[in-house]
Order: structure tokens, then sequence, then C-alpha cells
């Protein structure tokens, strides 16, 4: 059992002023939380696979990817507000409890597209909210941008060509 005081706490969401695309992590692994940045483990594919799309130069600077972001009307969250995990592994996270997705689409009802990074975040978060209300909000599950290998992993290009489908919602 992991002690009481190893709870995780996900980052605030990054919102640009009117976002089109809310982009849903799982919960940041360990170098993320560290460096207290979305994404922050370099080996990640996130920002690279964002620069590819928006044919970008990468970025190095956080502050810089978020701006990048935000300027995309990009919005960034995570399924999991809270859980316990040894490690950064999405199959190792234990009593986890979900972020107020739902508050957040009736903030900005300019978001027209929830893309989940990965298996994890996608199964969240269609566990823990129906979205009968918010008709015209789209739900995708892309493939994980995680460095770590999964069961379903596709190389650098493929993975770009899957996050694609979030342009024609921008």
């Amino acid at each position: 059992m992991i002690p009481i005081d190893n709870k995780l706490i996900s980052f605030p969401p990054v919102i640009p002023n009117n976002p089109k695309v809310l982009i849903l992590g799982s919960m940041p692994g360990k170098v993320s939380l560290e460096k207290q940045e979305y994404y922050g483990n370099p080996r990640n594919h996130f920002w690279p696979i964002l620069f590819e799309l928006f044919n970008e130069e990468p970025q190095d600077d956080y502050e810089n990817k978020i701006t990048f972001a935000k300027r995309h009307e990009l919005a960034l969250w995570d399924s999991i507000g809270s859980c316990y995990r040894q490690g950064s592994l999405d199959a190792n996270i234990m009593e986890e409890e979900p972020n107020d997705i739902l508050g957040l689409l009736e903030e900005y009802p300019s978001i027209r597209l929830i893309a989940c990074n990965g298996t994890k975040s996608f199964n969240t978060f269609k566990k823990n909210f129906d979205l009968t209300g918010y008709p015209n909000v789209h739900v995708i599950k892309l493939p994980s941008t995680s460095p770590i290998p999964g069961k379903y992993t596709k190389s650098f290009s493929g993975k770009v060509e899957a996050w694609r489908e979030i342009l024609s919602y921008l």
C-alpha cells in the first residue's frame, strides 16, 4: 500500500482565451511532476508531435511551449485530478479522482473536441463523464505520446498522422 502522503495532484489546466481542443492526459509522470510542466519528460513525443502538426520549430522553453499551445487554441489538462501511483506508469494508478471536465466545458463552450492522449485518459474520461448535454463536443482517443512502449505503440510518424485529426477542429 502506498502511504497517503504520496497522493499525486495534477496541474491546473492551461486554457487559451477561446479553446477549441482540450487535450487530456491521464496524470503527469514523475519527471513532469518534478518539473511542474505538462509533458516535461524530454523523451515524451507530445511537444514534438504538436510542433510537427503546425509546421513550427520546436521550442525548448516551457513558457514558449505553453504560448504555442494557447496560440493554436489548444487547452491542456488531465482526466485524473489526483491519484496514487508508484513510478510513472498509468497501469500503476490507484484511487483516481477525476478532474471537473464538465465544469471546464461549461466555462469554455468553445471547446469542440476532447482529445484523449492514450488509453488511460480515454477510459477514465468515459468512466466518469457523460456528454449527453454537450452534443457539439466530440471525444477521440489518440495514441499515447508517452516514451514508454505499450502494446499498441506507433512510430513517431504514425503518431503524428493520428494526431492530425485535431486540426479539423481548429
